[in-house]
C-alpha cells in the first residue's frame, strides 16, 4: 500500500491539490462511472481527468465571472460535477452545491441568498420546476441537450455545446487564490428558519482532510464509492477531497436504487457512508435469517458474539478467545460473516459511518462480523471532520477522539466546543447567526450536548430541537408540527426520527373531526383499534402529506402513531407553557415508536 499524501501546505488551494495529484500520479485511476450508452464503468486517469477539467475551465472562463463570484452545482455525483468544482475553483468562483432531492422552493432561496450567477443541472424538465423561481440567474447549463435555448429571460445552453465552444480558446491562466479565500458556500438547515450559508475556505477544507487522514491513513490503491450527495460537507470533504490527497480512486454509484447491485461491481476498499446504508442492510440480514429458521439464526449469533469478543481483545478490552472460538471463528467467517459482507463488496478494509448517530446495535453486529467500522461526528460549519473513532482506538458507542490539531471541550449545559483550522469563516450574510456559533476566543457552539471519557467524544443529545436522520438530514421538527397543525383533524402533533431512515409522527386527534372522518371511512370511531385501521392510517396520511407539501422530500413524515388522548399539563407530556415535553412523550410511545420503525427499515 502506497502514501502518497500531498499536504495542506503543499497543496495551498483545492484546484492547487488537483493540479499536484495530477502531476504526481497521471497515469493513476481517478474516477470511474457507468456509461448507460455502452452499459459498461469506464475509468479515467488523472491526466484524463484534468484535460477534462481544463476544458471546463476554458468554458467557464468565457463567462467572465469575477473571482469571488457564486456558480451553483445541481447534480447527481458524477465526473462532471467534479469537473465543474475544480474548473469553478482554479477561476476563484465560490461553489454552491445543491440537493439534487431538495424541493423547488428552498434551491431558489438558496440561488437567490448566495447571489449564484451560473446554475449546472442535469435536464430542462429539472430547470423547469425551477425556472419561475429563479430570476437572479445569467446562464442554465444542462447536461442533457435542451428542447429550448432560452427560460424567459435566462440563457438556457446544453453543456456539449458550451464546452465545444471553448475548444479552440487560448489556454486561460488559473487563477491564484489565497489559501484564505473563501471556496464554497454549504447551505445548512439549522434549527429554524431559513438554511444558512457555512462559508468555507479552501484552507478550512485542506487541513480538515489532512486531519482526516493523518488519523486515519489513505492508500493510493484505496477505491471509493460515492454515493452520498457531494452537497453534503461530509461526502465532498471525505469522499471526494480526501481521495484526491492520497491519490485513491473514486467510482461514482449510479442511484441509490441500484446501490446493491454497485457494491458489488465497484467493490470499494472504502465506504463512506450514513447510519441508512447500515440499517438497510441489518434489516435484510434479520429478516433473511427469519425465514431460514433456528439453525441460521444460532450461526449468525454465534458469528457476531465471537467476532465482537475478538475485536474487544484486539482493543484491549477484553480476554482472548477460547481454544474453540479460535477454531471456529474462520469457519464461522466463510460460512456467516463473508457472505453477509459480500453484499458491501466483499474487500472493504474501512467503513465509515458519519452525518448522524449509529446505533450501537447495529454497530456491534457488524463489528462482530468483521467489518472495520469505525463512526466519526463533524458539522459543516467544520469543513466538517472533529472527532473519529481510529480502526486501533474504536469505541463503537463513542464518535471517537477529536482528529489532530482539533481542541475540544465542554461548556455551559454540556454544550460540545470545538476549535480549529477547519472551523467555517461565519454564515454567508448572517453576522448576527455567526456570533452565536462562534465566540470571541473562536470556539465552535456545536448545539450537541456531549461528555469526554478517556478522550473519546460521547454525544448525548441536542440543546435545539432538531432532527438528524440516518440519511444525515437536518429537520426541524417544530417546523413541520406547525404546519400539521394546521389541518383541523390534529390536535397536537409531535415529529420523531433521530437517527431513524424517515420521519414519523405522533398525532393527538382532534374528536370531532375524527368522528366525521370515520363515519365517512365506514368505522365506528369509539371501536377499539379504529385509529390502527389501513383506511384510517391511509387517510391520515393524505391529510400530512397534503400539510407538507412545501417541504423537502427527506422532510416528509412516512408513519404515524394516532391516539385520542390529550397531552397536558397534568399527565405532564406539556408545560405550564403549552411547549411539548419531547423526552416524555417519547417515553409514552416508546413501544408504539420501536414497532413503527421496525416495521419499515429495508435496504
Amino acid at each position: 500500500m502506497h502514501l502518497d499524501l500531498i499536504s495542506c501546505d503543499a497543496a495551498g488551494t483545492l484546484p492547487g491539490l488537483f493540479e499536484q495529484r495530477v502531476q504526481r500520479t497521471p497515469e493513476a485511476p481517478a474516477y470511474r462511472q457507468f456509461d448507460a450508452a455502452s452499459g459498461a464503468w469506464r475509468s479515467l486517469t488523472w491526466r484524463e481527468t484534468g484535460a477534462r477539467v481544463e476544458r471546463w475551465r476554458r468554458a467557464l472562463a468565457r463567462e467572465n465571472l469575477a473571482p469571488g463570484e457564486r456558480v451553483a452545482i445541481l447534480l447527481h455525483n458524477s465526473v462532471e460535477w467534479v469537473c465543474f468544482d475544480q474548473a469553478a475553483l482554479s477561476l476563484g468562483l465560490v461553489v454552491v452545491p445543491l440537493y439534487p432531492s431538495d424541493s423547488p422552493d428552498n434551491i431558489a432561496y438558496i440561488l437567490a441568498d448566495s447571489g449564484a450567477r451560473l446554475l449546472l443541472l442535469g435536464t430542462q424538465g429539472r430547470w423547469e420546476t425551477l425556472a419561475t423561481l429563479c430570476a437572479g440567474l445569467d446562464k442554465v447549463l444542462c447536461l442533457r441537450r435542451p428542447a429550448a435555448v432560452t427560460a424567459g429571460e435566462i440563457a438556457l445552453e446544453c453543456v456539449e455545446d458550451w464546452l465545444a465552444r471553448a475548444d479552440q480558446s487560448a489556454a486561460i491562466s488559473p487563477h491564484r487564490a489565497d489559501t484564505h479565500a473563501l471556496a464554497t458556500l454549504v447551505y445548512t438547515s439549522g434549527t429554524s428558519g431559513q438554511p444558512k450559508g457555512v462559508m468555507l475556505t479552501h484552507h478550512n477544507i485542506l487541513w480538515n482532510a489532512e486531519a482526516v487522514l493523518k488519523a486515519i491513513p489513505g492508500y493510493r490503491e484505496d477505491v471509493y464509492l460515492s454515493f452520498l450527495p457531494l452537497s453534503h460537507a461530509f461526502e465532498r470533504t471525505v469522499g471526494y477531497y480526501v481521495p484526491i490527497m492520497a491519490g485513491s480512486c473514486v467510482a461514482h454509484a449510479r442511484s441509490l436504487k441500484e446501490l446493491a447491485e454497485d457494491l458489488c461491481v465497484v467493490r470499494p476498499s472504502v465506504l463512506i457512508a450514513v447510519p441508512r446504508i447500515f440499517e438497510g442492510v441489518h434489516a435484510k440480514v434479520r429478516q433473511q435469517l427469519r425465514e431460514k429458521g433456528p439453525l441460521a439464526r444460532l450461526l449468525f449469533g454465534w458469528t457476531v458474539a465471537i467476532g465482537w469478543r475478538r475485536f474487544e481483545a484486539m482493543q484491549g478490552r477484553g480476554r482472548a478467545l477460547s481454544w474453540w472460538q479460535r477454531l471456529a471463528w474462520p469457519l464461522l467467517r466463510r460460512l456467516v460473516a463473508d457472505r453477509i459482507l459480500a453484499r458491501l463488496g466483499g474487500r472493504l478494509r474501512l467503513a465509515v459511518s458519519g452525518g448522524a448517530p449509529l446505533y450501537g446495535e447495529i454497530s456491534r453486529c457488524f463489528i462482530g462480523l468483521g467489518l472495520p467500522l469505525v463512526q466519526g461526528y463533524g458539522l459543516s460549519e467544520s469543513s466538517p471532520v472533529l472527532a473519529a473513532n481510529r480502526p486501533e482506538d474504536n469505541i463503537p458507542d463513542s464518535v471517537g477522539a477529536a482528529l489532530p490539531g482539533v481542541e475540544i471541550r465542554i461548556g455551559d449545559d454540556g454544550e460540545l466546543l470545538a476549535r480549529a483550522p477547519c472551523v467555517m469563516r461565519g454564515y454567508w450574510s448572517r453576522p448576527e447567526a455567526t456570533r452565536a456559533a462562534i465566540d470571541p476566543d473562536g470556539w465552535l457552539h456545536t448545539g450537541d450536548q456531549a461528555r469526554i471519557a478517556g478522550g473519546h467524544v460521547f454525544i448525548c443529545g441536542r440543546l435545539k430541537e432538531i432532527l438528524v436522520t440516518s440519511s444525515g438530514e437536518k429537520v426541524p421538527p417544530a417546523d413541520l408540527e406547525m404546519a400539521i397543525g394546521q389541518e383541523p383533524l390534529f390536535e397536537q402533533a409531535m415529529v420523531v426520527g433521530e437517527g431513524r431512515p424517515h420521519l414519523a409522527a405522533l398525532l393527538v386527534l382532534n374528536r370531532s373531526e375524527w368522528e366525521k372522518l370515520a363515519a365517512s371511512l365506514g368505522l365506528k370511531a369509539d371501536q377499539p383499534g379504529a385509529l390502527a385501521q389501513p383506511a384510517a392510517q391511509a387517510a391520515v396520511m393524505r391529510r400530512i402529506k397534503a400539510a407538507l407539501r412545501g417541504f423537502p422530500r427527506y422532510a416528509r413524515v412516512r408513519a404515524v402513531v394516532l391516539t385520542l388522548e390529550p397531552w397536558s399539563i397534568e399527565n405532564g407530556l406539556i408545560t405550564p407553557t403549552l411547549k411539548l415535553r419531547r423526552t416524555q412523550i417519547e417515553q409514552r410511545f416508546h413501544a408504539e415508536i420501536e414497532h413503527l420503525f421496525a416495521s419499515s427499515l429495508s435496504v
